[in-house]
C-alpha cells in the first residue's frame, strides 16, 4: 500500500528536489504539497501538477487542515521564511516558523497523530563558529546577534520535540543549489568561514530516504551535510564560484566582509546521519561541476563582457560597507566587532 507524503514548502529550492525524489518514488508514495501561491510556485506547480495533490496553503493563517491532513502518513516540513527577509521582518518570520509550526503540529495532532514528522532546521542555531569551526549536536544553542531567523528555528525545535507527535529535526548545513543568486547575506559570512555544504539534491534525496528510516531516527535530532568532501573555507569557494562564473579573479575589498557574527563550521558528527541514510553522493567538486553547468553560454559571455560592472553592483549589496558609509556605529559593531 502507498504511503502518503505531505511536503510543506514543496517548491523552495529543497522541497523541489524533494518532489524530484519523491516523484522518481511514485510507484511508493502518494505526494501531497503545500506551498503559498505566487508567481514563482504556480509556475513550477504547472509543470510538476500531474504528480501531486497540491493545496496552496499559508500556514500564518491558522486554518483548518483536516482535508489535507487526514490520510498523511509522513510530513516533510520545509516551510520557512529564510533571510535575509526572515531579518529584515521578523514578525513575518514568527508568523510562518514559530506559529506556523505550531499550528501545523497541532493539526496533526487532532487529524494525523500517528504521522512522522521530519522537521528542517538550521546550521544557524549554533550562531558564530568561526574561532571553533568544528561542531557536533551536543553543543550550546548561540545564535549569532541579529539572527533571528536562526532564534525562530530554536523555538520551532521546542515546539517539535514538546509534541506528542513523532519526529526527527535535521539541522541543515550550508545547502547549496547551483542556480542560487547573490543576495546581502553574500557579504554577512566572514571570508575565513569553514563550511561543510549540501547540495540541494543530497538534502532531497535525505529527507526521502528519512521516511523510510522513521524506527532509527524518531525523537532524535541530526546534524545534516555533504561530509568531509564537501569542506571548504568561504573565500576559496568564492574564488572558485567568480571563475566558474566568468567575473574573473576575486578581488572584492575584505572590508565589504563582515568579520564575525555569522554561521557555519565543520560538522563532527555528519557521518551519524550518513550511516543512517547513506545520502551524501555529492563533493564540493561535484557542486562546481553542477554550477559551472547552470551557467548559459550567453549569461557567461555577457559576465565576461561586463565583470568589472557588474562587481561594482555587487559591492552596493554590501550591508558591512553599508554601515561604514552610513556611520552606523551599532551595525559596524555587529559586522566587524570592536
Amino acid at each position: 500500500m502507498k504511503k502518503t507524503i505531505l511536503v510543506t514548502g514543496i517548491f523552495g529550492s529543497i522541497g523541489h528536489e524533494t518532489l524530484k525524489e519523491l516523484i522518481r518514488k511514485k510507484n511508493k508514495y502518494i505526494i501531497i504539497g503545500l506551498d503559498i501561491k505566487n508567481k514563482k510556485t504556480l509556475s513550477t506547480y504547472k509543470k510538476v501538477k500531474d504528480h501531486l495533490t497540491m493545496y496552496w496553503f499559508d500556514l500564518a493563517k491558522k486554518e483548518n487542515m483536516s482535508h489535507i491532513l487526514s490520510s498523511v502518513d509522513y510530513v516533510i516540513h520545509l516551510a520557512a521564511i529564510i533571510p535575509p527577509l526572515a531579518d529584515k521582518n521578523p514578525s513575518l518570520a514568527k508568523s510562518i516558523n514559530v506559529d506556523g509550526t505550531n499550528h501545523l503540529l497541532s493539526q496533526l495532532n487532532k487529524f494525523a497523530p500517528t504521522a512522522f514528522l521530519i522537521f528542517s532546521s538550521s546550521i544557524s542555531v549554533y550562531g558564530d563558529r568561526i574561532n571553533n569551526p568544528y561542531i557536533s549536536i551536543t553543543d550550546s544553542l548561540l545564535p549569532s546577534d541579529g539572527d533571528y531567523y536562526a532564534k525562530t528555528k530554536i523555538l520551532a525545535e521546542r515546539l517539535v520535540i514538546k509534541s506528542s507527535l513523532n519526529w526527527t529535526i535535521f539541522r541543515l548545513s550550508a545547502i547549496m543549489s547551483p542556480k542560487a543568486k547573490m543576495d546581502p547575506l553574500f557579504f554577512h559570512m566572514p571570508l575565513n568561514t569553514c563550511m561543510e555544504i549540501a547540495t540541494t539534491r543530497d538534502t532531497g534525496y535525505a529527507l526521502v530516504r528519512a521516511i523510510e528510516k522513521q524506527n532509527q531516527l524518531n525523537h532524535q535530532i541530526f546534524n545534516l551535510s555533504g561530509g568531509k568532501s564537501c569542506r571548504v573555507v568561504y573565500k576559496n569557494f568564492l574564488e572558485k564560484a567568480f571563475m566558474l562564473s566568468k567575473l574573473g579573479k576575486f578581488n572584492l575589498p575584505k572590508i565589504a566582509f563582515a568579520k564575525k557574527n555569522f554561521h557555519c563550521g565543520y560538522y563532527r558528527d555528519a557521518d551519524i546521519l550518513q550511516n543512517i541514510l547513506s545520502f551524501q553522493r555529492d563533493s564540493i567538486d561535484d557542486y562546481y561541476s553542477l554550477y559551472k553547468k547552470s551557467i548559459s553560454l550567453p549569461q557567461s559571455f555577457f559576465t565576461l563582457l561586463f565583470k568589472r560592472v557588474i562587481k561594482k553592483s555587487l559591492l552596493k549589496k554590501s550591508d558591512p560597507l553599508a554601515s561604514i558609509k552610513n556611520n552606523n556605529l551599532l551595525l559596524q559593531h555587529k559586522f566587524y566587532g570592536n
